[in-house]
């Protein structure tokens, strides 16, 4: 309990008690403060997957958004603004990166955008953006094996929070299929379009998944958020964007599939796209949410007894 106030001895009087209070934001708001500090869950804009329109070219999965949870954030004792990240664009048919999702923020807090998945660029592959989780890096064409080279893997928890508000994009794969890297996730890094231990045999599932999001019980109830978007990828099975609303990557196949978007209000990157994957599409990420607790408090008008005053502080709430 917290901010009993009133207080001087004479005649008793009774406490009102009032009940902690959880206020969501799915979009941007004001919130109007009732006690001196509160807690916040915060999680910005997933970053839009990257489309790669070169032959056989494949673009990366968006990064979740940063995903924040504070504790004792002091209240500015006045009406403050929220800011609800919205989701990033994905790239252009005619090939791009994604665009980084919105920032959030409430007080002195502040959860980073997702970086934009890796897209259309000069070189082998192109970096997905950096931001509260980073974009997954996109893959020109079956051009010599680059499999663990980490140069171009786009950084997650940019800038740096603590506890870490996010993950890395993962790198591309080629050899025998293309697949570029999966966005990261507020749990885990994008995975590559390969695995470490075999990267010459990409054809497995599993490979370009974007990264998992983050469980979370702040709520009220039992929610993942801000998983990392899936790459695009040809000649494998559909890579799946990550646990927690990332959407799934594009497929370079005749008949084609494009990337789709990270869920709503779960900060989700979108999943990435190919310039054979129906118009190109690749998904734009999910905005993100807000999510404010006020604990209990007690206050109290008038005058005072001794006893009042005596069984109050034995019982900690005399503050």
């Amino acid at each position: 309990m917290a901010d009993l106030n009133g207080g001087i001895v004479g005649k008793d009087n009774p406490v009102t008690t009032t009940a902690a209070k959880t206020t969501t934001f799915n979009s941007s708001g004001t919130f109007d403060p009732a006690t001196g500090t509160f807690d916040a869950l915060v999680i910005a804009g997933g970053g839009g997957g990257g489309v790669e329109a070169v032959s056989v070219g494949v673009g990366g999965g968006g990064g979740a958004g940063g995903f924040r949870e504070v504790t004792d954030i002091s209240s500015p004792g006045s009406p403050t603004p929220v800011t609800v990240g919205a989701g990033g664009s994905g790239g252009p048919a005619s090939g791009g990166g994604g665009s980084p999702g919105g920032n959030s923020v409430v007080g002195s807090v502040t959860s980073t955008g997702g970086g934009g998945g890796g897209g259309s660029g000069p070189g082998v592959g192109n970096a997905g953006g950096p931001g509260g989780s980073g974009g997954g890096v996109s893959l020109h064409n079956q051009i010599a094996p680059e499999f663990n080279d980490t140069s171009t893997v786009s950084n997650g928890n940019t800038p740096p929070t603590s506890p870490s508000q996010g993950n890395p994009g993962g790198n591309r794969m080629n050899g025998g299929s293309n697949v570029s890297g999966g966005g990261g996730g507020a749990g885990s890094a994008g995975v590559i379009g390969g695995t470490a231990t075999n990267p010459s045999s990409p054809g497995a599932s599993g490979v370009g998944t974007g990264g998992n999001g983050a469980p979370s019980t702040f709520s009220g109830s039992d929610v993942t958020y801000a998983g990392g978007g899936g790459a695009a990828a040809q000649g494998i099975p559909q890579p799946q964007g990550g646990p927690g609303g990332g959407g799934n990557g594009g497929l370079y196949t005749p008949s084609g599939a494009n990337g789709t978007a990270g869920a709503t209000n779960k900060g989700s990157g979108g999943g990435g796209g190919t310039n054979q994957s129906g118009t190109g599409a690749s998904g734009a990420g999910g905005s993100g949410v807000v999510i404010i607790k006020e604990p209990a408090f007690k206050t109290a008008s008038g005058m005072w007894s001794i006893d009042a005053v005596y069984e109050n502080v034995k019982a900690g709430t005399w503050v």
